[in-house]
């Protein structure tokens, strides 16, 4: 009896553990169902639950009464559905439950046991299993293959892992009746393409439009404004084995993200907030009338910056003044004077056989945030192509080449068109009648005798320059010595035989302007073309003074930097650029057209150069798509040969010190130019390297032995180019890693390349259409350049050999330790002054300013 006892005592414990442990695992939910698995809608809640506890799928219902099989998020306490089986037939009662069949599809089966949902597939063995996935997907598989899934039959919402079909013709979601009823309503959503544009559709019923999202140019929906834009960043296109294209969206965040069509038709976009506990909805819906499709009705524009906010394109007018004064805008805008080619129709038909004499058709530019609908694309490379075919065409209504969409044609009328003041939009060139286009736009009338055009040219710049030049204030004369009844010299005539004898007037030691070939611009002159130095021309701020955009009377357009008074440094950085470019010639250095010296003023001219800086383009997540890899190619190559030639190449050698990317100017084709050599020093033909007591430049680009010592050389400039180098290939700002564990563009890099993770780094705009061995390379080629040391960086004719030459093998970097563990600054240009401690040692104060 004892020894019984014993066992007892031993065995109930043992019973207890397996119990308690089994009980555990029976309880945890699966994520998966087999063949001898079934879910019962029970008052247990039998559901199925991802691997990761974020979606959940089970039996729910709104009144108890209609019940429905879906997919919501788990941990959520707001029940937030993604997808319903049967939407359309609801169960009655709580006996339905999930099963695989003997034929191996899922269905949902109802008290009776009658199938109100399955996948419904053809499948050869019945060896199936349904699996719920952590990104929201059922999945229903036969061994390895998928053979179903939820998210190739979407309902109303659209999360991250789902890929949407670009060539799918029929709606891809279908809205909710209501609230809480899941049956499908009357709004759906689908994209709409053609093989060629790409956009995304709202429809109410099966074809009235309701809203869209423009036109895909690649990176953004270019058609959604401003305050919904950043919603659609994350959405990108990918392409299957098939050569299927397909919108996916990359949510970059552990916060939960889902689109939704809502059942009164809006598309939205949520964000679960986990402090507040609730879904925070990003404002991603036709939030005002313009947004609403077609508001304004054909050939008119919808702005709500105007009041009315409709207006009817230029040569047209409404249909019905009636209307529209009642702000009836639908019916919308007609032509004022019909096209040549209908007029000529017209005439033809007539009964009197009259010649008719019509002036040619020709184009206006309007700026459009959403270009029209039914745009179709045409296979033209350039601009002047596609508006040749245009023009060509009579058929032709408008057209327009945008970046990364290419030549886009319309026929018939213009609709949905919407335009925002703060945003430039794209450019819609619309074809108008001779008589309707402006005086701008009209072309130079035959009967106008070759003879007469040049002498009435002559004459009328003539009188423009007296007349102009007579009208300025006195303000002006004043200043510049001048009376309003003079005429005034376009060049400084005083001083016109050089520039040698205005050293002595800059403080310039010795003679260093002799043998340079500068023109000396008259003060009233540089006054005229930038309009007495107005605001509307000014083109930015450096530490030197102000740049202002001036146009002479023949056309030229110039950039002119004015000395600060008040800027001792901006002194300094005006001598520097006056001996240095005057000197200066290469098609990748910006050119210097003449200055301007006259009391206090002290004035710099430019060529223009209209696509501004290199920043604006790179750090805009807009204008980078404009910068494809060719692009960013040339440009790369552009710098390194205009530093060869500054080290090189020309009759001084030259150290820039302030090489970054908001110094390079660029062309109207795009070329670099090397701009703002006011912190250059000149080296003699055997010096190597130089100390300095004063450190200027823009921190991020400066390299350590500078920051730190004052020591500066050509290899200061090749670090400089090296970091310019991975902005470019990253399209992301050196500083603006400032806050992360990597600290710097460098150290993220040098992250990424020990990782062997590199092609990371590759900015995502250009990051398929670049052959990842020349990505590698050209980021290997800046890794060197960025070294701690200045003995181990390439110099500019090495660093352009390793760029053209994938043959020359490259060296392993060394890790940049200096520049990671520098201390985090605020990004701007900063300069140091520093005390002489020696010979050997400066001792440097950083400040910035």
């Amino acid at each position: 009896m004892t020894t019984k006892r014993k066992h007892a005592n031993f065995l109930l414990p043992l019973f207890f553990f397996f119990f308690f442990c089994s009980h555990t695992l029976f309880s945890h939910a699966a994520d998966s169902i087999t063949g001898d698995t079934v879910i019962r809608d029970n008052d247990g809640g039998d559901t199925l639950v991802s691997k990761d506890l974020t979606f959940e799928m089970g039996f729910f219902s709104f009144d108890n009464s209609s019940r429905y099989v879906g997919i919501w998020y788990h941990e959520i306490p707001v029940k937030t559905f993604i997808w319903v089986a049967n939407r359309e037939k609801p169960i009655k009662g709580r006996e339905g439950l999930i099963q695989i069949k003997t034929d191996g599809n899922l269905v949902v089966l109802d008290g009776e046991r009658n199938e109100v949902w399955s996948t419904n597939m053809s499948i050869p063995r019945n060896n199936t299993k349904a699996v719920l996935r952590d990104d929201g997907n059922l999945v229903l598989s036969e061994h390895d293959k998928d053979v179903w899934q939820s998210f190739e039959d979407p309902v109303d919402t659209f999360v991250p892992g789902m890929a949407l079909p670009v060539s799918a013709g029929t709606s891809m979601f279908r809205s909710w009746k209501s609230a809480t009823d899941p049956s499908p309503g009357n709004y759906s959503m689908k994209v709409d393409s053609d093989g060629s544009t790409k956009q995304i559709l709202i429809l109410e019923g099966e074809k009235r439009r309701r809203w869209r999202t423009g036109y895909w140019d690649g990176r953004v929906f270019t058609g959604v404004s401003d305050v919904t834009g950043s919603s659609l960043f994350g959405f990108g296109v990918t392409t299957n084995v098939e050569g299927e294209e397909y919108f996916t969206y990359k949510w970059n965040s552990p916060e939960k993200v889902r689109f939704q069509i809502t059942w009164d038709g809006f598309e939205k976009k949520f964000v679960w907030d986990e402090d507040g506990k609730q879904w925070n909805r990003t404002q991603f819906e036709p939030f005002n009338d313009c947004e609403h499709y077609n508001f304004c009705g054909s050939f008119a524009v919808c702005d709500m910056g105007n009041s009315p906010v409709c207006s009817c394109m230029q040569g047209f007018q409404p249909v019905h003044w009636e209307e529209w004064n009642n702000r009836n805008w639908s019916r919308g805008c007609g032509r004022k004077t019909p096209l040549k080619a209908e007029t000529e129709r017209a005439a033809n038909s007539s009964s009197s056989g009259a010649e008719v004499s019509v002036g040619e058709d020709g184009f206006l530019e309007q700026r459009c945030t959403k270009l029209p609908d039914f745009a179709r694309l045409e296979n033209f490379v350039g601009y002047a192509d596609c508006q040749s075919y245009c023009l060509q065409n009579s058929s032709c209504t408008a057209y327009s080449y945008t970046i990364g969409i290419g030549c886009m044609i319309w026929y018939g009328e213009l609709v949905d068109v919407q335009h925002t003041k703060n945003n430039l939009g794209s450019l819609l060139n619309i074809r108008l009648a001779d008589a309707d286009l402006g005086e701008g736009e009209k072309k130079t009338k035959i009967w106008i005798i070759l003879a007469v055009v040049v002498g009435l040219i002559c004459l009328g710049i003539v009188i423009f320059l007296i007349w102009r030049f007579k009208r300025k204030p006195k303000a002006i004369s004043s200043a510049s010595g001048y009376n309003n009844n003079s005429e005034i010299p376009v060049f400084d005539l005083t001083r016109s035989t050089g520039l040698s004898e205005i050293s002595g007037e800059l403080g310039l030691e010795g003679n260093q302007l002799s043998g340079a070939e500068l023109p000396l611009f008259n003060f009233s002159y540089i006054l005229a073309a930038t309009n007495n130095f107005s605001d509307e021309n000014k083109l930015g701020q450096g530490g030197f003074g102000p740049v202002y955009k001036g146009k002479f009377p023949g056309g030229e357009e110039v950039a002119v930097k004015r000395l600060s008074r008040k800027s001792s440094q901006g002194l300094e950085e005006f001598k520097n650029e006056m001996v240095l470019i005057a000197k200066l010639q290469h098609r990748n250095l910006v050119r210097l057209l003449g200055c301007c010296i006259q009391g206090e003023e002290k004035i710099l001219v430019y060529e223009y150069l209209p696509n501004k800086s290199l920043d604006c383009f790179l750090f805009d997540p807009v204008k980078q798509t404009q910068l494809d890899w060719a692009r960013r190619f040339e440009i790369i190559e552009g710098i390194a040969r205009g530093l060869l030639y500054l080290h090189q190449d020309s009759r001084l050698r030259i150290i820039h010190r302030d090489l970054k990317a908001s110094n390079i100017l660029l062309d109207e084709s795009m070329n670099p130019k090397i701009s703002d050599f006011g912190l250059a020093r000149i080296f003699g033909g055997n010096q190597n390297e130089a100390n300095t007591n004063r450190v200027v430049g823009t921190y991020g680009y400066m390299s350590p032995e500078y920051a730190m010592e004052g020591l500066f050389s050509i290899k200061s400039d090749v670090y400089s180019f090296g970091v310019l180098l991975l902005e470019i290939m990253s399209g992301r700002k050196n500083t603006s890693f400032r806050d992360t564990e990597d600290s710097s563009l460098i150290g993220y890099a040098w992250h990424l390349w020990s990782e062997q993770r590199v092609m990371e780094l590759v900015d995502p705009s250009v990051r398929d259409s670049i052959p990842e061995s020349k990505a590698l390379r050209f980021i290997h080629i800046g890794m060197l350049c960025v070294q701690d040391s200045a003995s181990r960086r390439p110099n500019m004719s090495s660093v352009l050999l390793m760029l053209g030459s994938e043959a020359i093998a490259l060296p392993l970097p060394k890790q940049p330790l200096l520049t990671t563990s520098m201390r985090k600054l605020d990004d701007g240009e900063s300069y140091s002054e520093g005390l002489d401690v020696s010979n050997d040692v400066t001792v440097t104060m950083v400040t910035g300013r």
